[in-house]
C-alpha cells in the first residue's frame, strides 16, 4: 500500500513541478513562490479545521528540523527555474537522481536520527541505469 502511495506521490510531484513552473513563467519566480506557499498554508489550515486537529506542541523538536520549510522554498524555486530551461522530464529526472544520492548518504550514515542502512554495491546498478536514462534524455 505504501509503495503505491509513493508512486502517487511521484505523480503529484510531476504535476506540482508543471503547475509551479508554468505559474512562475507567467507571474515571475518570487511572486509564484509567495502564491504557492500561501496556498499551501491555506490548504493545510483547511485540512486541520476539517479534521478538527489541534496544532501539535513544538517542544523537544530539534531546531534543525524546522529548516525543512526553507529547504522547500529553495526546492520549489530551483524547480521553477529548471522547468523553464530543461522541461518537466529532465528537471524531475535530475531531481530524482539528487534525491537518490542524498537519501543513500542519509541512510548509510544514519543522519538526522534515521536508522543506519549501509549502502550496498548492488544499488550502483540502479544509479547507472538512472544516469544512462538522463544521458539519453539530454541527447534526444
Amino acid at each position: 500500500m505504501y509503495k503505491l502511495f509513493a508512486v502517487f506521490s511521484g505523480v503529484l510531484i510531476a504535476l506540482m513541478v508543471t503547475c509551479n513552473g508554468s505559474l512562475s513563467r507567467n507571474i515571475g519566480d518570487e511572486l509564484s513562490l509567495i502564491v504557492i506557499h500561501l496556498l499551501g498554508l491555506i490548504t493545510i489550515v483547511g485540512i486541520l479545521i476539517i479534521r478538527k486537529k489541534d496544532v501539535p506542541k513544538l517542544k523537544n523538536i530539534p531546531i534543525y528540523l524546522f529548516s525543512a520549510g526553507a529547504l522547500g522554498v529553495f526546492m520549489v524555486f530551483s524547480n521553477n527555474i529548471c522547468f523553464n530551461y530543461l522541461g518537466v522530464s529532465l528537471t524531475l529526472a535530475l531531481g530524482l537522481l539528487g534525491q537518490s544520492i542524498a537519501s543513500c548518504i542519509i541512510d548509510h550514515f544514519g543522519l538526522f536520527g534515521m536508522e543506519v542502512s549501509k549502502f550496498k554495491k548492488e544499488k550502483l546498478f540502479g544509479f547507472i541505469l538512472i544516469f544512462i536514462g538522463i544521458i539519453s534524455m539530454v541527447i534526444y
